[in-house]
């Protein structure tokens, strides 16, 4: 972080990877907590030297420089390389800042690699919440434990499961699907129990986890997490709230995760653009459509659900977007989502089945799949992630059997995410970015996205300070 970077920070509205304190003389107290929750978030800065001051509800900052700052920070730091204080040494990344002749220090708290971190004893663990430092929640920090078996826990063995325990109807689906899209591949010719060991279906006589759920029979994944579901549903709506009716179709419950992935493609094919292909899986090798986007999503929601979470994953089907939600985080800080190749599975064995299908990207090339959405549609796709559950959210292109006029005759529903954002700048010119989100139903980062978009049509400029200035409407 240079000096550039910090003072823009020091003017910036909403915090969530950046902490100032005062911290003159000693560390402060409260900087435990927040070293908690970046831990348990993204990782974030913590500056020393920064005097916060309020009038009138509004924030401003003040350097005001550490004193003894070499103390301070060896202080600061000592107590994290211990085992005293935390649950676990936390690395940290410390700089120094000489400012108008006062010092500053910054350290920067990376997102720890096993969670939670906690300050003594569990009941102590913070999370990030906005700007703020927030204690979890008992869920949360049960959570948090479950993720430290991430991309390990579905090639776990089921004790007490044999190779009964799956269900031949769709074992012998896949294995047919396989040979016809897959022919190449070499488990092909094997037998059955061949094929489950070399898939990683099995592994000395007992079903692993990935292998149970992907294909086994209801009966034994019930006994064995009894609170295994995938709920999808249709809402005639843009919500929960304003549908006309609870909903118009809801999904029976299917008997594995294989069940699931084609009873729900089949729904999508309804309603989403599919062009024809002389395939018998509708989709061609090159296939650009959106339900070929979509496609690559319901794989990586199959493969990322934590299945052990007390809340089940679910896929709502509104009438201008689709969402894709799971209990669980998602693995890797959304700021790189897009700009890099990721791929850390939460359960690499589902994934890997639908790899050997070919239904899904190799090497972490699957999310750019994801993102074409808004090239072929012209609408935003987001991703959403906290402690607990993760969401990925296509906005619809709306057609004309879609389109309900309000009273005053405007079609809130066909207004463009612009239109709305310029609308309620119009109404209120210190209107906040998350105000903007919770108006319209969006992110912040679809808000981010489309603001940019205006300040670089020169339809929008900010006038002031991102915390205490106003929007201005260009003509």
């Amino acid at each position: 972080m240079t000096v550039e970077e910090l003072l823009h920070r020091l003017n910036g509205v909403e915090w969530n990877d950046f902490e100032a304190k005062e911290a003159k003389t000693d560390v402060p107290k409260s900087a435990w907590e927040t070293v908690s929750a970046f831990s348990n978030s993204y990782g974030g800065w913590i500056v020393f030297g920064i005097k916060e001051r309020k009038a009138g509800g509004v924030s401003t900052f003040e350097i005001q420089g550490v004193d003894n700052a070499e103390k301070v920070e060896q202080d600061f730091i000592g107590v994290l390389r211990s085992n005293g204080k935390f649950n676990q040494r936390i690395s940290v990344q410390p700089a120094k800042y000489e400012i108008d002749g006062k010092i500053v220090l910054a350290f920067y708290i990376p997102m720890a690699e096993f969670k939670p971190i906690y300050i003594g004893v569990p009941t102590n663990t913070y999370i990030r919440v906005g700007s703020g430092d927030q204690r979890a929640t008992e869920y949360e920090i049960r959570a948090m434990m479950r993720d430290q078996a991430f991309g390990k826990k579905s090639n776990e063995a089921v004790f007490g499961s044999s190779y009964a325990d799956i269900n031949q109807t769709s074992f012998q689906d896949y294995r047919a699907f396989l040979r016809t899209y897959n022919p190449l591949l070499q488990y092909n010719t094997l037998s059955d129990t061949d094929f489950a060991v070399k898939t990683g279906i099995m592994f000395n006589g007992l079903l692993s986890i990935g292998g149970l759920l992907m294909f086994g029979n209801i009966d034994a994944i019930l006994r064995y997490n009894p609170d295994f579901l995938v709920d999808y549903m249709e809402i005639p709506g843009t919500s929960i709230h304003d549908a006309i009716t609870r909903y118009t179709y809801r999904m029976p419950e299917q008997e594995n995760l294989w069940e699931y992935y084609k009873a729900i493609l089949q729904r999508l094919r309804l309603r989403l653009d599919n062009p024809y292909s002389p395939n018998p899986d509708g989709f061609a090798p090159d296939d650009n459509s959106q339900l070929y986007c979509v496609r690559e999503a319901l794989c990586n929601f199959i493969a990322h659900a934590d299945y052990f979470s007390e809340i089940h994953s679910t896929i709502r089907m509104y009438d201008n977007s689709l969402s894709l939600q799971n209990p669980g985080s998602f693995p890797v800080n959304l700021d790189i989502v897009g700009r890099t190749i990721v791929s850390q599975p939460r359960n690499p064995n589902l994934l890997r089945f639908f790899k050997l299908a070919k239904i899904s990207e190799n090497g972490g090339y699957g999310i750019d799949k994801i993102l074409n959405w808004k090239n072929l549609t012209n609408c935003e796709v987001s991703i959403n992630s906290d402690i607990t559950k993760s969401e990925v959210i296509f906005e619809l292109p709306i057609n004309a059997n879609q389109r309900q006029s309000t009273p005053n005759g405007v079609n809130d529903v066909e207004k463009t995410l612009e239109e709305q954002i310029l609308a309620l700048i119009g109404a209120n010119n210190k209107i906040s970015i998350a105000a903007l989100a919770a108006a319209t139903n969006q992110s912040k980062r679809s808000i981010d996205r489309v603001i940019e978009d205006l300040k670089k049509n020169n339809k929008l400029s900010r006038i002031g300070s991102a915390r205490s200035g106003k929007w201005q409407i260009l003509e």
